[in-house]
């Protein structure tokens, strides 16, 4: 466990058809279940939810991008998560629901332990890690960075 710092991601993804439709009923029933999951995994911090923002979370001002955004940690933490059978299961059937991505989609970036990331802060992260590449400020689960006070 990292003392004084935890990791924050941010993932979002560009819909392909509206969130009420029927062509994403599965993805929809799918979210309760994996985000049990999710809180309930060793490492899990917290994530954003509908009822802290009132469901208006909007990204790059886009209605069609859906925002997941948690904090863990450490890498190890939100790894063992994002490969869980479970959630890896939702995973394979991303093409149904989602456009493909031309460009990151998601961040990862050390924060102060106790801290709660903003949609805002995620934002500039994302592009941070799309103009820059990764570093020690915002990289990706592929290649991780230690956080500041393991340095």
């Amino acid at each position: 466990m990292t003392a004084h710092h935890q990791l924050a991601q941010i993932n979002i993804a560009r819909l392909l058809f509206p969130i009420d439709g029927p062509e994403l009923a599965d993805f929809v029933t799918a979210l309760d279940p994996v985000n049990a999951l999710a809180e309930s995994a060793e490492g899990f911090v917290w994530r954003l939810t509908d009822s802290a923002t009132e469901g208006t979370v909007r990204i790059f001002e886009d209605d069609w991008l859906i925002v997941n955004m948690s904090v863990w940690q450490d890498p190890d933490a939100l790894e063992t998560f994002v490969y869980s059978p479970e959630h890896i299961a939702v995973l394979r059937r991303r093409r149904e629901w989602f456009a493909r991505a031309g460009e990151a989609m998601t961040a990862l970036w050390w924060v102060p332990a106790g801290h709660r990331p903003t949609v805002a802060e995620a934002e500039r992260k994302l592009v941070e890690l799309r103009a820059k590449g990764p570093s020690a400020e915002v990289f990706t689960l592929r290649e991780t960075f230690p956080a500041p006070d393991r340095i």
